[in-house]
């Protein structure tokens, strides 16, 4: 009797895979049956850890190479990985911004530097980077961030453009105000300075939505997973807004 050969299980990447939105993607991803690495500082509770400080540009090539090597193919690589920083220009040290810049943008300069290779010959690959609706429009307080966040959509453009000849996609996910350990920490940062009631800025964030409401890492990582997977096939250098209609004013 004729045997079906066994499908070969994809392999995907999430760079800072430890918490909130990265570690949402990477569970998403193994519910779709990917051999998954989380290249994180820390340790997460999913996927298969590498240790990577996305601030050493070798230390991400090297992870990325490792991740790819293990199971010899790379399908999917998420540039999750970043930090978050409140201030105007005035404001923003210079060691501010090269530590901002080098996570947000160095980071996963590194990791798709990294990926090509092995995508070019599978002559398939999908890249989805998270970039924020920081990436679309100007906030307040926000000179370094939103800085990081533009370059990323422009690493995405321009990253589609130059590997669409080997089947490779590049899209972004652009994230308004999510519900994550990295937004409680800008809130909290908030609050320490201003003296101002949590609870009342988490209320003012929420009701600054279209939708009324913040979203969850879980709504962005169903985006991610179906902007990597085949159904998105057509679909290169875009830049697609999950932000509950912040950015659509």
């Amino acid at each position: 009797m004729k045997t079906e050969s066994k499908r070969m299980q994809k392999t995907a990447i999430v760079t800072g895979g430890s918490k909130g939105i990265g570690l949402a993607i990477i569970e998403k991803l193994i519910q779709e049956d990917y051999q998954v690495f989380n290249l994180d500082i820390a340790p997460g509770t999913s996927g298969q850890h590498i240790t990577c400080d996305m601030r050493d540009f070798a230390q991400v090539q090297e992870a990325v190479r490792q991740a790819a090597d293990t199971t010899g193919r790379l399908d999917v690589l998420i540039c999750n990985a970043g930090i978050h920083f409140s201030a105007n220009i005035e404001n923003t040290r210079e060691e501010d911004l090269q530590r901002v810049f080098d996570i947000n943008v160095k980071g996963a300069f590194a990791a798709i530097q990294a990926s090509l290779p092995t995508m070019k010959q599978q002559n398939s690959g999908a890249i989805v980077i998270v970039g924020s609706d920081q990436s679309l429009v100007g906030k307040q307080n926000s000179f370094a961030y939103n800085l990081t966040k533009h370059a990323l959509a422009s690493m995405t453009k321009t990253t589609a453009l130059d590997y669409a000849a080997y089947n490779i996609r590049s899209n972004a996910i652009c994230p308004g105000t999510i519900e994550t350990p990295l937004y409680h920490q800008a809130i909290d940062n908030y609050c320490e300075r201003s003296g101002a009631d949590k609870a009342s800025i988490h209320a003012e964030e929420a009701a600054q939505q279209p939708l009324g409401r913040l979203g969850q890492a879980e709504e962005v990582a169903e985006l991610a997973c179906f902007l990597a997977s085949d159904k998105a096939s057509f679909i290169t250098g875009s830049l697609h807004s999950i932000d509950g209609g912040y950015t659509a004013r």
